[in-house]
């Protein structure tokens, strides 16, 4: 199995340095219209951020027991070569990304453990560091990938560049970019829009690396007035171990008042918004969708 490194940690410095330069960039042009960075906000960002490299360890175990298993049983073995199959291999996760992340905005047990990284109602660079303390998809969608003969080390890196690419895309300093760009690749302004809790805004741009997937599937929205960040319903606290978990916290209330399994299965599997005698948000406007307590 190829020895691959870990993007994410060789990405650190720059992490720390190009935060820095936004945070001063902020002091130099300040932009009323922009929030920039509040001590509280930021520090609760970063321990999120340092906190999952932490637990994800944890969580990584099954997924990787899954991953070794079926790389096992499969005959298929694609070769780690840098110019031809890596790029190929970076498609096919970010394919799987896309659908990974989608079914983290639509499934409500999903949800809670992805609702931490919308929870801050800034929108900078240290917002990319706002991550989830636990992973409840345990690398599912990434299992075809170790199928079709990619190493579950292969599967890692890819997934390590593609949570790299999207720290730069978490910032208001950059405008669009030119059109050809805009197209195909993520970007700020796409971004953006994910980042929103208003009307038409809520629950698109799902893309991690490639926004294609967004513009084929019909999850697409350009970036037309400016967004405003954060949950539909917002949480009025900085502890971390509460924003790791205050959604969950919301599920479980709703389970203890749920009428039968009908509707404990309806609050797990259904969307955010979903509740008992109301059609399944799926069929409603995202609008209505995005909600967390």
């Amino acid at each position: 199995m190829p020895n691959l490194p870990n993007a994410v940690l060789w990405s650190i410095p720059a992490f720390v340095l190009l935060t820095v330069i936004e945070i001063v960039s902020f002091l130099i042009h300040p932009d009323e219209d922009e929030q920039g960075y509040t001590g509280r906000d930021t520090a609760t960002s970063l321990t999120m951020g340092l906190g999952s490299l932490v637990t994800n360890l944890g969580w990584k175990i099954p997924a990787f027991a899954l991953y070794n298993v079926l790389y096992s049983l499969t005959p298929l073995r694609v070769p780690v070569l840098w110019w031809t199959t890596v790029p190929l291999m970076l498609l096919g996760q970010d394919f799987c990304y896309y659908w990974s992340h989608r079914s983290t905005h639509r499934v409500r047990l999903l949800w809670a453990q992805h609702v931490v990284h919308h929870s801050s109602r800034n929108y900078n660079l240290s917002t990319a560091l706002r991550q989830p303390w636990t992973d409840l998809t345990f690398g599912l969608f990434y299992a075809p990938l170790v199928v079709l003969g990619v190493s579950p080390a292969a599967v890692a890196f890819c997934s390590s560049v593609n949570l790299v690419y999207q720290f730069w895309i978490h910032t208001e300093r950059i405008d669009r970019l030119p059109r050809p760009v805009e197209f195909v690749l993520n970007t700020p302004s796409h971004h953006r829009v994910h980042h929103a809790s208003q009307g038409g805004y809520l629950d698109r741009n799902f893309g991690g690396i490639l926004i294609v997937w967004d513009r084929l599937f019909g999850s697409f929205t350009p970036e037309t007035q400016r967004p405003v960040y954060g949950l539909t319903k917002n949480i009025s606290t900085f502890n971390p171990l509460r924003v790791a978990t205050h959604e969950y916290a919301a599920l479980g209330r709703d389970l203890a008042s749920a009428r039968g399994w009908r509707e404990r299965l309806g609050y797990l599997f259904h969307g955010p918004g979903w509740q008992p005698g109301r059609v399944s948000p799926a069929a409603e406007p995202t609008a209505d969708v995005q909600v967390a307590a």
